[in-house]
């Protein structure tokens, strides 16, 4: 039997062009008689903003489509103080402590953690995660396993914590490795936990404790863990374009001013969101041209195995419709990325991350349902092996 994994990508606010994926491949398996109920990915992973809907799935896997449904709820109604504080203490009070750190920081007597307060979003995640279902799931086989991936600010290890139905041996690769354990809501808020706007958290990792951020960061393979927990057929929903490199690159207009601090940041979350993903899909898919080209009695003596991939990413640029819903920010929330310089179309590229609004949100959602009709015929290819 093939085993199907489901890999979601970090993005921050992003992410709900995931979701919009989910339901619109959900309304193509439904119309080929897909059970309702049934769960197509028995392995799920995710990463950063990736790792709550992956969590929020794998929690309801009893119920695949109602999972999908409660999922797109949630992003649809979306606000920025679902996630973060947008008062004028929680905003401007945490950036002014963050420039304070800065410009005076022998005056300063505690370090700043974060450009904002994201403690609405744990009570977020606890009403919308009932992760005591997850066991259950595993428990009764709607599930086979659940990763969650995040970075050690402590150890600079990458470590993808797992939960799963039956013992996986944990796999051990350069500055990256696994561990068995019970998913909490603490692992979501450390995966998702965008460095530099959002507080680290501590986890426990061998006896210990270190303090965890993004788990997009660092992460130089984030296909693995799936394989490792038994995938060998593999959906990749991305959350940004995935390019081919141009010696024409697309310019805004505005090439020759110096960059602003948001345009700089919006690169650096681009390597960090996008790079990884790219790099991995082309090197699973030299091995598997590799696998594909060995006799029959070379592969069976192979570790190596052909998986079957599929990759879904956004058909637009996400920091151009950014641009048009910025205005829709709380206005605290706008001063500071104003001051940041993430206002305008050169750094849009970071408002994107944090735009946790409906207007934003929805569009999102509707760009993964175009998205995955798109992807139709390859949808169907994938999971009815046509």
């Amino acid at each position: 039997m093939t085993t199907t994994g489901l890999i979601l990508m970090g993005g921050g606010a992003r992410a709900a062009y995931q979701v919009g994926v989910l339901e619109g491949i959900a309304r193509i398996l439904e119309s080929r008689g897909w059970p309702a109920g049934r769960n197509p990915f028995p392995v799920v992973c995710g990463t950063s903003a990736g790792a709550i809907n992956a969590a929020a799935i794998a929690a309801h896997s009893d119920d695949w489509l109602g999972a999908i449904e409660r999922l797109t709820a949630v992003w649809h109604n979306f606000s920025a103080s679902q996630v973060y504080r947008v008062d004028a203490r929680g905003s401007l009070g945490n950036a002014a402590h963050w420039v304070g750190a800065l410009l005076f920081g022998w005056m300063v007597r505690s370090r700043p953690r974060s450009l904002f307060d994201n403690s609405p979003l744990a009570d977020l995640l606890g009403r919308m995660i009932d992760l005591r279902r997850l066991q259950r799931c595993l428990d009764d086989g709607h599930l086979k396993a659940l990763a969650i991936t995040a970075s050690s600010y402590t150890s600079g290890q990458h470590v993808t914590y797992y939960e799963t139905r039956d013992a996986v041996t944990p796999w051990y690769r350069t500055q990256r490795l696994s561990s068995p354990t019970r998913i909490e809501i603490a692992h979501l808020l450390a995966s998702s936990a965008i460095p530099f706007a959002f507080p680290a958290m501590p986890l426990h990792l061998d006896g210990r404790h270190e303090y965890f951020g993004d788990g997009s960061m660092r992460q130089t393979a984030p296909i693995s863990p799936a394989i490792h927990l038994g995938a060998d057929r593999i959906l990749v929903i991305g959350a940004g374009q995935l390019q081919r490199g141009t010696t024409q690159a697309e310019h805004t207009g505005s090439q020759y001013l110096y960059p602003s601090l948001a345009q700089v940041a919006g690169h650096a979350m681009a390597s960090i969101f996008l790079d990884g993903l790219a790099s991995d899909i082309e090197r699973l898919t030299r091995v598997n041209r590799t696998v594909n080209m060995l006799a029959d009695e070379h592969r069976q003596r192979s570790d190596l195995r052909n998986i079957d991939l599929l990759v879904i990413a956004p058909s637009q640029r996400l920091d151009t419709l950014a641009t048009e819903h910025v205005h829709h920010l709380p206005r605290n929330i706008r001063m500071v990325l104003r001051m940041l310089g993430a206002t305008d179309k050169r750094g849009a590229g970071l408002s994107s991350y944090l735009l946790f609004e409906k207007a934003y949100t929805r569009r999102l959602l509707d760009l993964g349902r175009e998205d995955a009709q798109a992807h139709r015929d390859q949808v169907l290819r994938f999971f009815e092996g046509g």
